[in-house]
């Protein structure tokens, strides 16, 4: 055999380089923005992805309040929380959410998002979202992300 061939090299904890980045929410749609920030999360944008490593990069979210939701979901779309007891299920509108703790359609969205599992977890506890342009996040110098 010939020695002139290639080898897959595979992404440990050990070699993984993490990166800080920082996203403006300042009129972007949710779906698509949480899209983009997903695959950073999990890592598909670096050449050495592996899909049962966490080769992802760590995402701050800023100006969430700012956020557009495409068509008539900001009248329409119904987040719901269940406590567990008989009569415990919640519905709040969109507009209401996003007026009250705009931080959690982010959140939700990106989470919809990874995979369902110990991994996907571990990947979610990377993101971090502001209401506000401020972050306490400074000392990591993160990059701006344009999307």
């Amino acid at each position: 055999m010939s020695k002139q061939h290639f080898t897959t090299k595979h992404a440990n904890e050990a070699t993984v380089q993490r990166n800080w980045y920082v996203v403006d929410g300042t009129n972007q749609t949710v779906g698509r923005m949480c899209s983009k920030i997903a695959a950073i999360l999990r890592g598909k944008h670096k050449a050495y992805y592996t899909p049962h490593v966490d080769t992802g990069d760590y995402v701050i979210v800023v100006n969430c309040e700012k956020v557009q939701l495409s068509g008539n979901k900001l009248e329409q779309k119904v987040y719901d929380t269940f406590s567990g007891y008989p009569g415990g299920r919640k519905e709040e509108l969109a507009k209401d959410l996003l007026k009250r703790r705009p931080e959690v359609i982010i959140e939700r969205a990106v989470k919809g998002m990874l995979p369902k599992n110990r991994l996907g977890r571990k990947m979610f506890k990377k993101l971090f979202v502001y209401a506000g342009p401020n972050h306490p996040h400074g000392a990591q110098q993160p990059k701006e992300l344009k999307f």
